[in-house]
Formats: C-alpha cells, structure tokens, sequence
C-alpha cells in the first residue's frame, strides 16, 4: 500500500464494533464534533500517529477468529482513499467491514459526486452505521450505535437485491 493511516489507535477482539469478533481502526481527525462524543481524542486531525496499512492487514490476518474489521473514528470517509486500499486487503482475507459515520448514506452519496473513493468505500462496506452522535437521543439498548437518530444500513443486502433497505429504523 502507498499511503498511511492517520489513526488514534487500533483495538483486537471487539464485540460491540459490529457483529462478531471485530478488529477496530480508529482513524483520526472528525469534523463533525458531536456533543457527548465517545471519542473526542480522535476529533484533530493533526493529532494520533501515521500507521502502515500492511501492518493492520497483518494483525487481522494473524486472528483466525477475527469475522471483520470495523473503521470508526474520527471520520473515516476523510480518509476513504488510504480506507479503500485497506478495505481491499481485508476483503482478500474473506473478512466483512462496517463503518461508523457522522455522515448520514445520503450526504455520502453526495459527497462521493466529488470524491469518488467515498463511494468504493461504501461498495467495500457490509454494514454501515450513519449519521452524527445526538446526545439528546442516546440510547445504550441500541445494538452497535449511541442515538436514536443513527441508522444500520445493511450495504451488502442492499447491493444483492438493488434495495434501498435498513436493517432497523431510526426511532422518532
């Protein structure tokens, strides 16, 4: 891979990243600043350390019982470019993705018009969890997100049946 990863960090055998056993990058740099934010360490884009793509793909390779790899953040549709050349590597390996955005599908849709990485990254993810952290609608019964108002959207069902399908609905 050519490029690096601006990361805050990386974490092995998560299970509340996404169904499964999950490897978690966080990326970093957010320009959403939600209110209440779990990670507000990963908000400055200046801040974290440049990771070799390669090395994640090797630790992820390394875990046998590892089903996906899941990119939160920070934003990771800041970086889709670099999260591409990753989300290939892992797909090689058999292993599925999610990604957490404050962006909601649409405004990625939109945002991929001008930057078309932002769309193969949303071709190489199964599961994506949109839209910003609302603390007035924090809900920690949510299974894989923190407000009401986000959304697991089921991109892989959504590719093999050409639907525009959620997998559950915002409440409200």
């Amino acid at each position: 891979m050519s490029e690096n990863l601006r990361i805050s960090g990386c974490i092995a055998d998560s299970i509340v990243d996404g169904p499964g056993m999950r490897f978690v990058v966080f990326v970093q740099g957010c320009p959403h600043h939600c209110p209440g934010c779990h990670n507000p360490q990963t908000h400055d884009f200046a801040g974290g350390y440049l990771a070799d793509p390669e090395k994640i793909v090797k630790q992820v390779k390394a875990d046998p019982l590892m089903s996906g790899v899941t990119f939160s953040g920070g934003e990771p549709f800041c970086q889709a470019k670099v999260l591409c050349e990753l989300g290939r590597k892992i797909r090689e390996l058999g292993k599925n993705i999610v990604v957490y955005s404050g962006y909601t599908y649409e405004q990625l849709l939109k945002k991929g018009e001008s930057e078309p990485e932002v769309l193969e990254l949303l071709r190489l993810c199964d599961l994506l969890v949109d839209g910003p952290f609302i603390q007035e609608q924090r809900d920690l019964s949510l299974q894989f997100r923190g407000s009401r108002n986000q959304r697991l959207i089921n991109l892989k069902k959504m590719r093999e049946q050409d639907t525009w399908e959620l997998i559950e609905r915002p409440e409200g």
